[in-house]
């Protein structure tokens, strides 16, 4: 007869350490989830597609109920398995499922200066714009076609696709 079903469960990692834990976890043969992200960074001037943690210091792992949670304390990033009145907290698979899903679609592309790209949402939705450069870490400088001129305006990254 086996076990009882593994679930999932959320792990709390030390301060920048999920990555590691992640890494040490599945060493250790866990099965191990931390979802990511894409985002826009200014680094040096410039916009750069960084992979980041959708929740920063945190990560959810798959357990049995019977299973040996003591090395979990032992491991290199990990802090603790999130619990409430001492039992860990067991998460709903329908959540990890949605989460993975989510997370699966593509992600954004790197902007260039001098790329086409189209305005997704807000009074210029649907419309043609040049990129220009990152203002500030979510918006974005474009150049936009406007009464035979071209207008400069700001947006956020988010209400932008490239071409």
């Amino acid at each position: 007869m086996e076990g009882p079903a593994p679930a999932w469960y959320l792990v709390h990692c030390k301060p920048r350490q999920d990555e590691r834990a992640e890494e040490h976890l599945v060493r250790q043969g866990y099965v191990c989830y931390r979802p990511k992200h894409c985002c826009e960074r200014v680094v040096r001037g410039r916009g750069q597609a960084v992979v980041e943690s959708l929740f920063p210091g945190y990560l959810f792992i798959q357990l049995a109920a019977d299973a040996n949670w003591a090395p979990l304390r032992s491991t290199r990033g990990v802090s603790r398995v999130v619990a409430f009145g001492g039992m860990p907290l067991r998460l709903d698979n329908s959540l990890i499922v949605q989460l993975q899903q989510r997370t699966a679609a593509p992600v954004k592309a790197a902007l260039e200066a001098g790329d086409s790209v189209r305005i997704t949402e807000g009074g210029f939705a649907e419309l043609e714009a040049i990129f220009v450069a990152m203002d500030g870490e979510q918006r974005v400088l474009l150049l936009l076609n406007m009464l035979n001129r071209q207008q400069q305006i700001s947006m956020p990254l988010a209400n932008i696709v490239k071409n």
